[in-house]
């Protein structure tokens, strides 16, 4: 291939990465917007409400362990390519108009998502390896612009253009669909296959370091999906506009771009990410406090606050599966462990906080729980965190015991 064929190739390589990064959020996000339309629509209580997203964050967790195997199977490329597809048909059912449909389309958009989450910080280990921090930032600073995007400019495009739920949280699909395209010169390449995946996948789950990981991954993305899940409904409880309610959820997932452009690629440069985890946490703990003791007051700096705790605690979570792991089969294992039981722990989080919304008839308690989880998200990302010695290390360290 020629000098020129290859930038191409790199520059489709790039851009397509980039897009596949915006599809990982707007299906979660663009929900809660018009999430007291849908209950209405459709009769649901708060609980069943809360239960749409829950679903989407369930299937994260169970179906993760597909990842590993797609991907020993037909390589990393083609199975993010077919987890954009998946998204894309997912949404559409979604949108159908009955109960069952959106329970259905939910599942199967967030099994889409679960596979593109466990691949992505593999395909960072494979075609960037020397940047992994770098493209870290890159793909969930996409992540979060996707997720802004969907959770502020549903509301407006559904009064733009006359449309109801159906048709504005359907759009999701369109970017999916444009992502596969141009992904599709990847995925049409000869598949990188990942002999050491089976041994690799064993290996992680006998390691601590994994399941401090998968701790970290699970809380902070608890701690995230209830706000994602709620915040609106909290903002209009407490008086807000319904527009001016998702413009806050979108201010505080923009607030998230500063932390995911900057964190991954400091703490990729550090062996310790505990003072970064530490701040991280602190963060999202003050954002928390804001919405239960003055929502309304100056909503914008919690969203703001919020925002960049919660938005450097998903490119830790994230940065430290791909540092944690030597190659991209090891990645691939690692995120799958990680993300499968990390999502299950979090799935219970709007469900829960929409069951003790509807049990204690305000925001208090429900806030309180997830302010626990916010302290047990900082203990588990001070284990996660700590620099884990290399081989070549213990080695060293072996041999200078024996001859003390």
């Amino acid at each position: 291939m020629t000098d020129r064929g290859l930038r191409l190739s790199r520059v489709l390589l790039i851009a397509g990465f980039v897009l596949a990064s915006l599809n990982l959020r707007p299906a979660l996000a663009g929900v809660s917007p018009v999430l007291s339309e849908i209950m209405a629509d459709l009769g649901l209580s708060a609980a069943g409400g809360g239960a749409i997203t829950t679903v989407m964050v369930v299937c994260l967790g169970v179906l993760a362990p597909l990842a590993p195997l797609l991907a020993r199977r037909f390589g990393l490329d083609r199975t993010l390519l077919a987890g954009l597809l998946i998204l894309a048909a997912g949404v559409a059912l979604r949108a159908a108009g009955s109960v069952p449909a959106l329970y259905a389309g939910a599942a199967v958009a967030g099994t889409a998502i679960a596979i593109m989450n466990v691949v992505m910080p593999a395909v960072v280990k494979q075609h960037f390896p020397s940047k992994v921090g770098l493209f870290t930032s890159v793909y969930v600073s996409g992540l979060v612009l996707g997720a802004a995007a969907a959770s502020g400019l549903t509301v407006p495009l559904e009064r733009a253009g006359g449309y109801g739920w159906r048709e504005v949280t359907a759009m999701a699909a369109v970017p999916a669909v444009a992502a596969a395209v141009l992904w599709l010169p990847q995925a049409l390449r000869r598949p990188a296959r990942g002999g050491a995946a089976p041994r690799s996948f064993r290996a992680v789950l006998g390691s601590r370091t994994t399941w401090a990981v998968t701790a970290y991954m699970g809380l902070q993305s608890l701690t995230f999906y209830i706000m994602l899940a709620w915040v609106p409904t909290i903002f209009r409880d407490a008086g807000l506009p319904a527009d001016q309610a998702g413009y806050m959820l979108g201010l505080t997932n923009l607030a998230q771009i500063a932390a995911t452009l900057t964190v991954p690629v400091l703490a990729g440069r550090v062996r310790s990410q505990v003072p970064h985890v530490t701040v991280a946490a602190v963060l999202t703990i003050v954002g928390y406090v804001g919405v239960l003791v003055a929502p309304a007051t100056v909503p914008w700096l919690w969203m703001v606050v919020l925002g960049l705790g919660q938005g450097a605690s998903i490119a830790l979570a994230l940065l430290i599966i791909a540092l944690r792991a030597p190659d991209p089969a090891s990645v691939t294992a690692l995120s799958a462990v990680a993300q499968s039981a990390g999502y299950v722990l979090a799935a219970l989080g709007p469900f829960l906080i929409g069951v003790l919304r509807q049990s204690s008839g305000g925001w208090t308690l429900p806030l309180l729980a997830g302010l626990g989880a916010c302290g047990l998200q900082l203990v588990a990302g001070f284990l996660a965190g700590r620099p884990v010695a290399t081989a070549a290390e213990r080695a060293r360290a072996a041999t200078v015991t024996e001859r003390g």
